[in-house]
């Protein structure tokens, strides 16, 4: 799968999560054939447990592994220091982040520690977030812990 076909498989994690009364952001973990190996979305609200992030939930469901530097970490969202943090951790080499418009995780870092970033800049990823933010204003602030 290319990296589009990916973050629609995030999106409908992001979904997901929308519908259980959570936040909209999914993410899905794919290895070097492009074959998705975890799926997670934001269950934080949902689970009532504050490190529930897409991001971490998503590598929590992986499991295991001892392929994680040939892995990608495809996002619907830039992703927190949390979740950056998570992922350097495990030495994900590559990250495809659906938007950053709406929040600019910590993009930066990923760069210092010499990550692959692509933002897709992907409008229904853009609306989602918009939408969402516009409308749950007080769920978004205690996600980003404001």
């Amino acid at each position: 799968m290319d990296n589009h076909t990916l973050l629609r498989k995030a999106l409908e994690e992001a979904r997901a999560g929308l519908r259980e009364g959570g936040l909209p952001i999914g993410s899905v973990l794919a290895d070097s054939r492009g074959q998705i190996v975890a799926r997670g979305h934001n269950l934080r609200v949902q689970t009532g447990d504050p490190t529930a992030h897409a991001e971490v939930v998503c590598i929590r469901n992986a499991g295991r592994r001892r392929d994680w530097p040939e892995l990608t970490l495809v996002s619907t969202l830039s992703p927190c220091i949390m979740c950056t943090g998570t992922a350097l951790l495990f030495r994900i080499p590559r990250v495809v982040i659906g938007e950053n418009r709406n929040f600019m995780g910590e993009e930066e870092l990923f760069r210092q520690r010499g990550v692959q970033i692509e933002v897709l800049d992907d409008p229904e990823c853009i609306e989602l977030m918009r939408e969402f933010i516009r409308t749950h204003a007080d769920l978004w602030s205690e996600d980003i812990g404001k």
